[in-house]
């Protein structure tokens, strides 16, 4: 047990733990005999330092305490033979490598003697709820191989102690990462009915993880140690025996002290507690597996679900740091992709952007849990991901169109459209253009018109010569296709109608109440069911949130509130290829804008939201009423999604919340938003979904401390935010809708550029990568970490169901064929000048397993 893998198990395996060497063995110093009366038991000790790298102090002061803290870690081990310090989260380390190089080497002389023992394997320890499952991918892939690079060893033990509940999914990306036990804190044996402190964590492909809930705390104060391991032990499963202690002062750093290490050598000689040994959480899990045996290990309870909960309010706090966050991570996934498109070695680029967007998901920032000034640390770091990903795929872009054939044909003006997802897609794109006063047309490149129509330009100018069309592109998988603007506009009809307060195409048709300005109907022709006739409830619900920046305590967000005023309801555009209706509302000192659009074809309605907010310690759901009689709410998280009870519990999820009953449902999907409810009837009011979207508490309050009534605070959410989400009805359930892709093409949108006229090798139009667009999504083509030359995908099977996937490939010359369990992640290497060798590769890359899936030229 320990140890990184060398050969990669299948990644559902249950075998309990792995089997390199334990770190943490006692060295040195004789014991006194404890009393025979002492508890026959052990205690691992295991002394820490949970180190905030932000929270109530900016990043530049925690990058100082990783070097101070860590200092006083050797400075023990010297004192203490047998102290053993356990460190995780690798931002630490990387900081302390580049300001104080001396104290590095004396950290990788104690990593080798097994003192030292790195666990987590992760950048930082981050929420486990709202970043997407590719970045808990990148966790690990950063995470892990610096530590393979610097130190010969990757963690095998998991650790998170700190945030404030942890997805269903992390035992699979775990046991991907080369990690098969798992130490967290919360939830509390008060939050959560856990079936004890020690169990097994599987996620719905099987992946087992042992898990251990750390009892009590996860530090301790400077002095004596009998107050936390008292307080531990009153929490902890007794019928364990042996058992972890968590020591050391922490959150601001620090570490053990000498009176921690003093006092636990005396209780020790005293056998107050039974056996106190300085330990590691890998030494206790590998002695516990040696006790307990194969059947023992066995017989531990198995827990399938997400832990939850602690802090509902985070999932709300400061909207500013989640959008940010979703932004920076589908601009990093689009570059990655279209880097191993064109060719382009931007693994060094692409890592600073990642360790940006990474460190940017620490428990304390992305929950929006930070003082104020740190947010501006946060967003110009996730400013600068962004720009690192604009960078390179423009070039990329440019690097393909200037290959495509383009004719020339005069009083035309090229266009491409990117789209950077693997499987094909039809959309609207919205162009600027100028040098056209009676207007555009497209057409394809084989000069065929294309709906399309004149919408507002972003420019307020005298140019005639400006302006906007919407036209609807047919893209091909992970691909581009070339299309002409025309001078000149061509009448375009179709079926869409609109007026005020309806529009209708061939699918849907939606009715706004100009009294309540939120729908009266959405009919799905398809079913025959209206979602929302006679589903009673308000859309919009404010009331005082008198809760912390954390939500402390918070089980519900469905609280009795107010309504927005409807102050106008306006059809803003109806052409032939898509109408829009803007609904403006006002409560207090507060604005928001709706505006409904449906185009020909659509099966969904996008809303495009403008909120300004000004009220403080306030929060507002927008509601989503549904009339479906005895439905099932399915929640996304990353990698996966979840079913859950329908109660008006706060609840984190990833983009969309489905509510599906007797053969139909609605989903909401957004590309901002990460706390949700889905709630029962209650007078007045049928089920709904709720979306918490804005809260705006204190920035970093923090109960029991009350806030003074003559204090001058800051609050959060104050002013301008935007944001977008799609109704989706569909038939049957959540499945049949597409919504994690629908999601994914919501929070990255295909990218149009102009381009002019040269001959070239590539057709108007190709494709690079189709997963074809099944139940088994690709979430990430990227060239591997070690080799420019050798392509990785990685693909997620979606439905909870087993499946069969092809993957063509044609940017490998090949055709790949895999079979997925429920919910099963896979990861392939593709070597580009030798395709059919692909094998398959874990989530750090290191290691592979050959035969497990079929190769064949395309």
């Amino acid at each position: 047990m320990g140890g990184h893998m060398k050969d990669r198990p299948d990644p559902r395996s249950r075998a309990p733990l792995s089997n390199a060497p334990s770190g943490g063995q006692p060295r040195g110093l004789p014991r006194a005999p404890r009393p025979v009366a002492a508890p026959d038991r052990t205690l691992h000790m295991i002394g820490n330092a949970h180190l905030d790298p932000v929270w109530l102090w900016p990043w530049q002061e925690g990058y100082q305490e990783a070097r101070a803290t860590f200092w006083s870690a050797i400075h023990r081990m010297d004192e203490y033979p047998d102290f053993v310090f356990t460190c995780d989260q690798v931002v630490l380390l990387s900081w302390v490598e580049e300001s104080d190089p001396e104290l590095f080497a004396r950290i990788r002389e104690r990593v080798a003697e097994g003192r030292w023992v790195n666990v987590g394997g992760w950048w930082v320890e981050p929420d486990c709820n709202m970043p997407s499952g590719e970045s808990f991918a990148r966790q690990g892939l950063y995470g892990q191989r610096y530590l393979k690079e610097k130190f010969g060893v990757t963690a095998t033990v998991g650790m998170n102690v700190d945030p404030f509940g942890h997805n269903a999914m992390l035992p699979a990306i775990l046991r991907g990462q080369g990690m098969d036990s798992y130490c967290f804190l919360r939830p509390g044996p008060h939050e959560s009915e856990l079936p004890g402190t020690m169990f097994w964590w599987e996620s719905r492909d099987g992946s087992r993880v042992l898990a251990y809930r750390i009892p009590f705390e996860y530090c301790s104060p400077p002095g004596e140690v009998a107050g936390q391991t008292e307080k531990a032990l009153g929490q902890l499963d007794r019928s364990l025996g042996d058992l972890m202690i968590f020591y050391g002062v922490g959150n601001h750093g620090g570490g053990p002290t000498r009176a921690n290490i003093e006092s636990i050598h005396r209780y020790d000689r005293m056998g107050t507690f039974g056996e106190l040994t300085m330990s590691s959480p890998r030494r206790y899990f590998d002695e516990v597996a040696k006790r307990l045996g194969e059947k023992g290990l066995a017989e531990l309870p198995v827990w399938r679900e997400d832990l939850q909960h602690h802090a509902a309010g985070c999932y709300s706090s400061h909207s500013g740091i989640k959008q940010w966050q979703r932004r920076a991570q589908a601009a990093l996934l689009s570059a990655e992709r279209w880097a191993a498109v064109a060719g382009h070695d931007a693994r060094e680029e692409l890592g600073r952007a990642w360790k940006q967007v990474l460190f940017n998901q620490f428990h304390d920032v992305l929950p929006g849990s930070a003082i104020e000034p740190a947010y501006d640390d946060a967003r110009d770091q996730l400013g600068e991901a962004v720009a690192i990903s604009k960078r390179i795929i423009t070039r990329a872009h440019n690097v393909i169109a200037r290959d495509i054939g383009i004719p020339q044909e005069d009083g035309t003006q090229p266009v491409v459209v990117f789209n950077p997802h693997p499987w094909p897609v039809t959309t609207r794109v919205e162009m600027q253009y100028g040098l056209a006063p009676a207007g555009v047309r497209v057409v394809d490149a084989d000069g065929r018109d294309v709906p399309c129509q004149r919408t507002q330009s972003v420019a307020t100018t005298d140019d005639k010569g400006r302006g906007a069309t919407v036209f609807q592109a047919e893209l091909p998988a992970l691909g581009y296709r070339l299309y002409r603007l025309r001078q000149g506009e061509t009448p375009y009809t179709s079926g869409l109608t609109a007026s005020e307060h309806h529009i209708e195409n061939d699918v849907l048709r939606l009715e706004i109440d100009p009294e309540t300005g939120w729908l009266a109907a959405l009919l799905d022709k398809r079913t025959g069911v209206d979602l929302v006739a006679g589903a009673a409830g308000e859309h919009t619900q404010i009331c005082e949130d008198p809760t912390d920046t954390w939500g402390h305590r918070v089980v519900s967000y469905d609280w009795p509130g107010e309504a927005m005023t409807t102050t106008r309801v306006v059809l803003r555009e109806s052409g032939p290829l898509r109408a829009r209706i803007r609904v403006e509302r006002e409560w207090g000192r507060s604005t928001m804008a709706e505006e409904f659009i449906l185009g020909v074809g659509d099966d969904a309605v996008e809303v495009r939201v403008e909120l300004d907010w000004r009220e403080q310690a306030h929060l507002m759901k927008l509601r989503f009423p549904v009339a479906l009689e005895s439905p099932v709410a399915t929640y996304e998280i990353p990698f996966g999604h979840l079913t859950r009870p329908i109660d008006g519990a706060e609840e984190p999820a990833q983009s969309w919340v489905d509510l599906s009953g007797a053969g139909a449902g609605l989903a909401v999907v957004n590309n901002a938003k990460h706390g949700y409810d889905v709630s029962p009837p209650s007078p007045g009011r049928g089920h709904s979904i709720g979306i918490t979207a804005v809260r705006s508490p204190v920035h970093a309050w923090h109960d029991p401390r009350l806030l003074d009534p003559d204090g001058f605070y800051s609050y959060q959410d104050q002013g301008v935010q935007r944001f977008t989400y799609l109704l989706v009805p569909h038939a049957g359930d959540w499945r049949a809708a597409g919504l994690t892709r629908r999601a994914a093409l919501l929070g990255s949108p295909v990218r149009a550029m102009l381009e002019s006229f040269h001959d070239g090798p590539l057709p108007a139009a190709r494709g690079y990568l189709a997963d074809g667009a099944g139940q088994v999504m690709v979430t990430a083509v990227k060239l591997h970490e070690d080799a420019p030359r050798d392509l990785v995908v990685r693909a997620v099977e979606t439905t909870g169901r087993s499946g069969v996937a092809t993957l063509d490939i044609p940017l490998a010359r090949i055709r790949l064929t895999a079979d997925f369990g429920p919910g099963q992640i896979r990861t392939f290497r593709i070597p580009l000048d030798d395709p059919l060798s692909a094998v398959e590769t874990d989530l750090v890359e290191l290691s592979v397993r050959k035969g497990a899936c079929t190769v064949e030229a395309w």
